[in-house]
């Protein structure tokens, strides 16, 4: 992807995997408190979360979240019945990358896993 703002430090991570964890509303309020702490992140709001409420396919059903960062936010999307997770880091400050990928995978305790920085 061309850099077209080459003077706004941005970086870029998504992970997916699928968990072996329960994944509620407590165990995202936990995800948000400790990877914030683990790649020294600071935020300016509480957690969002929304739940599909039985609405739609039933593969879809779960949680959407968002965060937001003194440097931009992290969002996660959580199918509960497919036990599927993806996150998003956007971060105007830089973060690393291994340490967060290490850190999802063991809060979620994830044993098949997927990431692309950028």
């Amino acid at each position: 992807m061309k850099d077209i703002a080459p003077n706004i430090t941005r970086q870029r991570l998504v992970v997916e995997g699928f968990f072996e964890v329960d994944v509620d509303e407590t165990k995202i309020l936990e995800f948000y408190d400790k990877i914030l702490k683990e790649l020294e992140l600071r935020a300016y709001g509480k957690p969002v979360i929304h739940s599909t409420g039985s609405q739609g396919k039933k593969i879809n059903q779960g949680f959407d979240c968002f965060i937001p960062l003194i440097d931009s936010g992290i969002a996660l999307y959580v199918w509960g019945n497919a036990k599927f997770f993806s996150t998003v880091i956007y971060t105007c400050k830089e973060f690393d990358v291994k340490k967060a990928v290490k850190f999802c995978k063991g809060f979620f305790k994830s044993k098949k896993m997927t990431h692309q920085s950028f």
